[in-house]
């Protein structure tokens, strides 16, 4: 593997569809699409700011990087990388990708981050600011994810979370097959219009969540004491622990809870209206 190190590179392609290259204390300044067209980067301790730096890569390692404001848009097109122990201060990462492995980044302008991609894998990951972070991705595992970035996961397929703690609006929207452990959601209209997602040992807060879901569990959930409108027209498995201060209109489906606040069930109930609501006995 050909090693390339403490250099400086300006201007047009100027690693154009190279191969089996190593990059150690490098910086790829201003200029486009760097390194475009490549396979088998390695990428140590480098810095970039120019834009488009990673298109059409196939087979590639980024380890201890960072992506200034300038690089915007640097992952596109490409397959097969792992990412580890970088930050990213740019926008518009991450998109029509495969086979992703991340561990120890943080995204601090997330905005249309992880587009059209599937298959990713990530330990600790961060996202910050921006909106609509993995808008139409499927196949996604992540364990340790913060986020305060707006309109997360939009119709996505197949995710599964642990130790998440998401600050948002409008997140999972019209997503299908969601399975969340042991997290903390935290804003309004979670889920609506989703389909067989899966709560399990999680905190919610925000109002009207979980609204329009199909195939909706909670196992072992709380909520907090300002959730209201919770559950209209879902179809719901629902066990509760502690306090639900308002439940309105569930179409179908089973809901328990140590207490429950109130219960509107109004003539805008959907059939089949057979929800059965109870607390704890």
């Amino acid at each position: 593997m050909e090693i390339i190190r403490k250099q400086h590179f300006e201007g047009e392609r100027r690693l154009f569809e190279c191969h089996e290259v190593r990059l150690e204390q490098v910086t790829i300044g201003d200029g486009d699409s760097a390194i475009k067209e490549c396979s088998d980067i390695e990428a140590e301790n480098c810095h970039f700011w120019g834009k488009y730096p990673f298109w059409h890569v196939h087979g590639f390692k980024i380890n201890n990087c960072q992506f200034d404001a300038g690089a915007r848009s640097a992952l596109w097109y490409s397959d097969h990388m792992t990412m580890t122990n970088t930050r990213i201060d740019a926008p518009k990462m991450f998109r029509e990708m495969h086979d992703l492995t991340l561990e120890n980044v943080v995204v601090n302008d997330a905005d249309e981050t992880f587009w059209r991609c599937r298959d990713i894998e990530a330990r600790n990951l961060e996202l910050h600011e921006g909106t609509y972070p993995f808008m139409f991705s499927e196949n996604i595992r992540i364990d340790g994810l913060k986020s305060d970035s707006k309109y997360v996961f939009q119709y996505c397929k197949n995710i599964e979370l642990h130790h998440a703690h998401i600050v948002t609006k409008d997140s999972f929207w019209e997503c299908e097959n969601v399975t969340i452990y042991d997290s903390v959601l935290d804003g309004e209209y979670l889920a609506w219009h989703s389909k067989n997602v899966r709560l399990v040992n999680c905190h919610l807060a925000g109002e009207q969540l979980l609204c329009y879901a199909d195939q909706l569990v909670l196992e072992n959930c709380t909520f907090d004491p300002a959730c209201d409108r919770v559950f209209e027209y879902s179809d719901v498995e629902a066990d509760i622990r502690g306090h639900i201060e308002n439940i309105k209109n569930p179409t179908s489906g089973h809901i328990v809870a140590d207490s429950i606040g109130s219960v509107t069930i109004d003539k805008n109930v959907k059939q089949p209206a057979n929800c059965v609501i109870e607390t704890r006995g």
